[in-house]
């Protein structure tokens, strides 16, 4: 076998890193980031979050939705999370990214191909062929196995991987967003669903009285006390009640095929679902930790802050395309014409090439592909400062909801025992008949209503605590060590 000759590629690998230096030239002067990332703690996170974040509290649990003991919502929320279609998709993300991310890695291992080609052909004889080849249709064979190696000098190959896994990390955070998401609205869908069917308890318990009230009209009209006028107003609103615990119904029918929906099942599955029993919720109070913690919980923070890091990446990428690129290829293998000599020393071809690309004249291109890196790296990091403000808005706003609900509650519930002693005392007045219908008209119908605001306020609560977690950033387990959190490093700060 022949040995290659190691003392020309040496001088061949020397001439080619002195040609690299040469063209290590190319200009990139002027293109540069010029956005900066927000840093949470510089904002004013104002005087809800700070006065929540006082009194001490953990994290809720990953399954924060246990705190209203319904053993009915916690299996529609494993439901929802293994059935959702848009939680799947997410996950389909996470594999997409993970296979790009492994196709970028393989361009820079090692390539190795082989290559077995057998044909027949007639070779002229006006040709270089010799004879007996010359003027006859000769079987041409050949056989190699050929590799190539980009040496990577530059780290293109290495960024260009890192910046692929900085979009898995992204993807990961995506649908740990999109989890929390229906985690949310599976709660908060599950509290109207609840909510409802106080509200059509508390129009059938007015429609009772209003029945009873209607007794009343029809005994007083019978001993004298009454008239017609008073049966007929007090028969007059039972058609309207009735109306509207029909619509109650279709809200309650409608709400059961949305929670199956979540779920990904199809409307039948919500036939199964029974009235909630949820427990009303204690005093909240934030983690004394936020916002520094907002950047390390919210997936939708992450994930924007994993894409600036991918877009760090591909500004370093595109650097690496102003230098040489420097690879080295080689073949082994068989060629001849015919097939006794096939696969002997005679027909031994080899080979060892290294190559260098220079980017000498490149009419702009390298500068406009570095440009428009650059761009969109200071779009990534504006991108994720908006979601920073854009969440330390959302807590502060939930926790708003919240203290105003709870000021609220308290005032609701006094209209109520004002209202309801209101009615008792017009209903008493009517049955002795000291008052007339419309006094306990109106008092029925003013109960009615506060104890209407009452609930919606109670349960009101109950849906503004899913969306305080899901502002913060969703629970998480206890036994879960904080070091090893998906966060972003601070690499992508080095380009600036």
């Amino acid at each position: 076998m022949k040995k290659p000759n190691y003392l020309r590629l040496s001088s061949q690998l020397s001439v080619l890193t002195l040609a690299a230096c040469l063209a290590g030239c190319a200009d990139m002067s002027g293109i540069a980031p010029h956005a900066k990332l927000t840093d949470p703690n510089a904002l004013d996170a104002g005087s809800e979050i700070k006065k929540a974040s006082q009194a001490a509290a953990n994290w809720p649990h990953t399954n924060w939705w246990s705190a209203y003991g319904d053993a009915q919502l916690d299996q529609l929320e494993e439901r929802a999370v293994t059935g959702n279609p848009t939680v799947r998709m997410a996950a389909d993300r996470i594999e997409e990214a993970a296979a790009a991310a492994g196709v970028v890695h393989a361009d820079g291992l090692p390539q190795v191909g082989a290559r077995v080609a057998t044909s027949p052909i007639r070779y002229s004889e006006q040709d270089f062929i010799p004879p007996p080849f010359a003027g006859n249709t000769t079987w041409t064979n050949s056989a190699f196995v050929s590799a190539s190696y980009d040496l990577d000098v530059w780290g293109k190959n290495s960024k260009a991987e890192a910046g692929a896994l900085d979009n898995v990390h992204a993807s990961e955070a995506d649908a740990q967003e999109a989890r929390l998401a229906l985690q949310s609205l599976v709660v908060r869908t599950y509290v109207e669903f609840a909510l409802q069917y106080e509200l059509r308890d508390m129009e059938q318990g007015t429609l009772e009285q209003q029945e009873k009230i209607l007794g009343i009209a029809n005994q007083r009209r019978t001993i004298g006390l009454g008239t017609q006028l008073e049966v007929a107003q007090a028969e007059a609103p039972i058609p309207a009640m009735q109306s509207r615990l029909k619509q109650i119904g279709e809200r309650i029918d409608s709400l059961r095929h949305q929670l199956a929906a979540l779920l990904g099942a199809g409307p039948g599955a919500g036939e199964t679902i029974a009235r909630p029993t949820l427990n009303p919720l204690e005093q909240i109070a934030l983690p004394s930790s936020l916002p520094a913690d907002l950047i390390g919980r919210r997936p939708d923070v992450l994930a924007s802050r994993w894409r600036v890091e991918a877009m760090a990446r591909g500004i370093d990428v595109a650097k690496t395309r102003f230098y040489p690129n420097i690879d080295l290829s080689a073949m082994l293998g068989f060629q001849s014409l015919g097939f006794s000599h096939f696969l002997t020393n005679r027909s031994l071809m080899d080979g060892i090439t290294p190559a260098i690309s220079l980017p000498i004249f490149e009419g702009g291109k390298l500068r406009s592909n570095l440009g428009v890196q650059t761009a969109r790296y200071d779009e990534a990091v504006e991108r994720y400062n908006q979601v920073v403000v854009d969440a330390m808005r959302s807590v502060a706003d939930q926790v708003s909801t919240w203290r105003s609900l709870e000021q609220q509650k308290q005032d609701t519930q006094r209209a109520v025992e004002l209202a309801q002693r209101s009615y008792d005392l017009a209903l008493r007045g009517f049955k002795s008949g000291l008052t007339d219908y419309l006094s306990v008209l109106t008092a029925q119908v003013n109960l009615l209503n506060q104890q209407q605001n009452d609930a919606r306020v109670r349960y009101g609560l109950l849906s503004a605590y899913a969306g305080l977690v899901q502002a913060i950033g969703g629970g998480i387990d206890p036994d879960h060590n904080r070091a090893s959190q998906l966060s972003p490093s601070e690499g992508s700060q080095h380009v600036q």
